[in-house]
């Protein structure tokens, strides 16, 4: 009989550091999510944000929160959470892209490491550039409730504010760092995996209190409950497809011995670009969201700019497809290049049957196109399923943004990538893996 792989997961030594560790820096990650910073009155900021339940500041606030992990409204030190990091990163891959001289530094030895130091030192003027705006955002609420604010002295407030915000986004991009290097799963997206279920409690409990309050009809409850599960069902099913182009390798002789002749296949997914589209597209517009909205009291234009993005809009929802489709292109292209996977198949003396060697970049590309726009029109329709939610069935923005969206698709995804992870981990220590498939895979 299979032994439990619960059990057989904190017997391996090493992955039972690595599982321990992980929820050791996520506890530390949460604590700091919610420390306040210096100078803010909590009480009076939590009055605040409960006075504004509806209009377009609160759906900022939401939208904020959700991927700061309930973290921004309580203007605690990781407010602004990895996204700063997300946004350096998608602009240096643009700047990878656009600039041939900094994508041969890159391709250089060493060069993926001067990426992740410019990356660093690209997120630290974002974090300074986003908290300064944080301090003007946190003033216009201490104009409506006096006493938000507790230093009188404003200079001193707004450097001690931009200080703490910059220094503890630079801390939480660390902690990812840790979990990737010596825990498990991809440090940067458990983080914000970390966020999203934290808020879970609160979202039931609110959502049941608007039930019993007779603000939301206990149907539509079921009915989304049911579309929850029929999306998590589908979403899975997705993230685990796989086109596979066949590949064979002809025979080779080097010295005395006889290579290839075997026959391989590269593995496609089904949406080759996975989550990362959305968490781009998401980044992308929290940066101008988050300026426009805390500066918007400063500037008429970006008061008009506040409104165009109000997350429950038209235009940033339309804004947002766009984007996601973009980035889908883009990301597949970086990350599965056609000329370098033709390149190296020819290299190995391999083929694709029934296309011409010459041909193989052009087929790839082929396939590619045919998975990458069915595969972002679908990351398009996850991401609009919270404002719909929220739209038709008078949902709380908490629970609505967890139904859908980057939400469904960031615990999806890494919830498969961590267990994958573990199974590995598992299989390496000859132990049975989590699911059937991998009892299948041993004859089980």
């Amino acid at each position: 009989m299979a032994n439990n792989a619960v059990v057989n997961m904190f017997k391996v030594k090493e992955l039972r550091s690595r599982l321990l560790f992980t929820l050791l820096i996520l506890a530390v990650f949460r604590l700091g999510s919610v420390l306040t910073i210096p100078g803010i009155n909590a009480t009076l900021l939590l009055q605040y944000f409960e006075n504004i339940a509806s209009g377009a500041e609160s759906a900022f606030a939401s939208y904020m929160d959700f991927f700061a992990g309930g973290a921004f409204e309580k203007f605690s030190v990781l407010m602004l959470g990895v996204m700063p990091y997300i946004s350096t990163q998608i602009i240096l891959q643009l700047a990878l892209v656009i600039f041939p001289s900094l994508k041969r530094i890159a391709q250089e030895d060493g060069g993926q490491q001067k990426v992740q130091s410019w990356t660093r030192i690209g997120t630290i003027f974002v974090c300074l550039i986003q908290s300064m705006a944080i301090t003007v955002y946190a003033d216009s609420i201490n104009q409506q409730v006096p006493g938000a604010i507790i230093f009188e002295n404003k200079v001193y407030f707004n450097l001690l504010a931009v200080l703490t915000v910059t220094t503890g986004s630079m801390i939480a991009v660390w902690l990812g760092d840790q979990i990737t290097a010596r825990g498990i799963g991809q440090g940067i997206s458990m983080i914000i995996f970390a966020g999203i279920v934290a808020r879970l409690p609160s979202a039931v409990y609110e959502l049941i209190k608007k039930v019993q309050g007779g603000d939301i009809n206990v149907v539509f409850v079921i009915v989304a409950v049911f579309l929850f599960l029929a999306i998590i069902g589908f979403v899975v099913f997705e993230q685990s497809g796989e086109r596979k182009i066949p590949v064979h390798y002809a025979k080779r002789v080097v010295g005395r011995k006889m290579y290839g002749g075997q026959s391989s296949y590269i593995p496609f997914k089904i949406n080759p670009s996975g989550v990362i589209p959305i968490i781009f597209a998401s980044a992308f517009l929290t940066f101008p969201l988050q300026i426009a909205n805390s500066l918007s009291s400063k500037a008429t234009w970006l008061s008009k700019v506040a409104s165009v993005l109000n997350p429950l809009g038209f235009w940033y929802n339309f804004i947002e497809v766009l984007l996601i489709i973009f980035f889908a292109y883009f990301y597949t292209q970086v990350t599965l290049n056609p000329t370098e996977i033709a390149k190296n198949i020819r290299e190995n003396g391999g083929s694709i049957p029934g296309i011409r060697t010459d041909m193989t970049e052009k087929y790839l590309q082929k396939v590619l196109n045919r998975l990458i726009l069915p595969g972002s029109l679908y990351l398009a329709a996850i991401a609009l399923l919270p404002t719909i939610i929220q739209i038709i069935f008078k949902f709380p923005a908490q629970i609505s943004m967890l139904m859908g969206g980057t939400s469904l698709l960031i615990l999806v995804g890494v919830d498969i990538d961590t267990m994958a992870q573990v199974e590995a981990l598992l299989k390496m220590h000859h132990h049975d893996g989590l699911t059937k498939k991998g009892l299948k895979s041993r004859g089980l």
